[in-house]
């Protein structure tokens, strides 16, 4: 090969590694946009993943369809790739906001599965293309594959590290269109001697560019007042941080914490819940030396644990360092939370829960446990027996603990579930359950080495909803609600538990919270 024909195979190479990056990228993204408007992350991930499969399986067989100007063709599935997947986090959101339900499930697939199918096509053309300037059909294939799958594991770690947490799903998906076009606008340049009528063709690449261009700079904007339509209040501060999707709203008085869509508490009546929360396990221990929470990054739940003088320490650990930076900065949080974490009593980790536990040694008086709610393979590791058994090690003899555990109205089989796991770790278990207007009828499972009579706990600390008389009523669940569940036959049903290998709590969270 002489060589300008060298420096072309060359960047055949690249431009395989490249698209190959671009493509696990947008890959990825579908499926984090699943996970976010549509929920159920693992069933998201793995949709995304098998059309996205399939699409290339099928490009891969058509592509042998492609006889003529193979660098053409390549150009031109090039600038599919980059206008398609460019627009298709902001058009998402724009159809999740507009367009009737299911709509928004159906246009994601489907541009899964032909963003796949573009990629699909590309490779064995460039593997053709190679092999048509002189290089051997094993080096062809061998080189290109390698660029390929390498580029692949570089393109999920740039989204994960990167793209995700520093420019969100909108800017990154016009990002890499970019970089889907600038591949093509440069292969044209390089063999610009083949195509017929090469300006119109650049003229069509930078027409794609403009429009790329704007929605890099200007399609978050836009895709916020999308996102608005999903709220519904004002939206005062949005940011994707590593983990989550981070919304805070605010309309009058009522402030709002929403994490990946669902709301995690209202500033007009979190009182009811973080009082059921922390003051009944606080009562009920006997010692307020070393307190653990899991979750309760916004604050609130260290708000009133603090009420209590006689605390030493309390050790918070939450996933996400952005919540915790939010709640330690913004106006709003810092008047909910009255600036509770940067008490001196405070340690907070941004560690996993589960992680944690296996790897500390320490005992705590009271651990609180206030996580999302079960809605992914991650966080359901969180709600099984095998954590509920960390949690008991790591409970004093005398200590309680309070785990948040969805609603037993809306959830019947899920809260019931939980509470059947709780106790098969040996721990005794109390059953609460309290009105917050903002989510329903919510409740709590109250856990502890030794039997505790709720009747003799006296609510010492100022309240603003619980009383040692209300504590009581809160124990009492109607026939809609109760744990003694029947099916359509009358028959009971018998609750399993929920373990890591048989996650049967995420199936039962899907099909109760379907319809809310």
């Amino acid at each position: 090969m002489d060589e300008q024909a060298i420096r072309k195979s060359k960047f055949i190479y690249w431009a395989s590694g490249i698209v190959s990056i671009c493509g696990i990228i947008f890959e990825v993204l579908f499926g984090a946009l699943g996970s976010y408007i549509l929920g159920d992350g693992v069933k998201q991930y793995t949709l995304t993943i098998s059309l996205f499969l399939t699409g290339m399986g099928i490009g891969a067989s058509l592509s042998e369809r492609v006889m003529k100007n193979l660098i053409l063709a390549f150009v031109w599935i090039e600038f599919g790739v980059a206008i398609i997947g460019g627009f298709s986090s902001f058009t998402m959101f724009g159809i999740t906001a507009f367009a009737p339900a299911g709509t928004d499930a159906f246009y994601l697939y489907l541009i899964t599965f032909l963003v796949g199918a573009l990629t699909g096509v590309e490779l064995p053309i460039l593997i053709r293309k190679a092999n048509e300037i002189g290089v051997t059909l094993n080096k062809s294939t061998a080189r290109v594959l390698f660029s390929d799958y390498a580029g692949g594991l570089v393109g999920g770690v740039l989204f994960a590290f990167f793209l995700r947490p520093q420019m969100g799903m909108v800017k990154s998906a016009f990002f890499v269109g970019c970089i889907n076009l600038v591949v093509a606008m440069i292969v044209l340049w390089l063999f610009r001697k083949e195509i017929r009528h090469f300006f119109v063709h650049v003229v069509i690449g930078l027409c794609i560019g403009v429009l790329l261009v704007v929605g890099l700079f200007f399609g978050e904007e836009m895709a916020f007042t999308f996102e608005q339509k999903l709220y519904k209040d004002p939206i005062v501060h949005m940011e994707e941080s590593q983990y989550q999707k981070i919304i805070l709203t605010k309309d009058q008085e009522d402030t709002r914490l929403y994490l990946d869509g669902s709301l995690q508490l209202s500033s007009t009546d979190e009182y009811r819940y973080h009082e059921v929360l922390i003051h009944p396990t606080m009562s009920a221990a006997t010692s307020h030396d070393h307190i653990l929470v899991l979750g309760g990054g916004d604050g609130v739940a260290a708000k009133e644990i603090l009420k209590y003088d006689d605390v030493e320490d309390i050790t918070l650990v939450d996933l996400d360092p952005a919540v915790i930076e939010l709640a330690n900065t913004n106006p709003q949080m810092l008047e909910l939370n009255e600036g509770s974490l940067k008490n001196a009593k405070l340690d907070i980790f941004n560690e996993d829960a589960f992680q944690f536990l296996e790897d500390s040694d320490a005992w705590y008086d009271v651990i609180i446990i206030d996580l999302p709610d079960p809605n992914n393979e991650s966080l359901n590791k969180l709600y099984t027996k095998e954590f509920y058994s960390l949690v008991r090690n790591h409970l004093s003899p005398d200590g309680a603990a309070m785990i948040q555990s969805t609603s037993p109205v809306f959830a019947t089989k899920v809260y019931w579930t939980i509470s059947k796991t709780v106790e098969s770790t040996g721990l005794q278990v109390n059953n609460l359950h309290v009105d917050v207007p903002s989510f329903g009828n919510w409740g709590f499972v109250m856990a502890s080495r030794k039997e505790i009579n709720l009747d003799t706990i006296d609510i010492t600390v100022p309240t603003r909803f619980l009383t040692t008389d209300v504590l009581s009523n809160l124990t009492k669940f109607g026939k809609d609600e109760d744990k003694v569940i029947k099916n359509e036959d009358g028959d009971t049903i018998d609750l399993k538990q929920n373990t890591l290998i048989d996650p049967n709590l995420i199936q039962l969270y899907e099909k109760a919270w379907k319809n809310y």
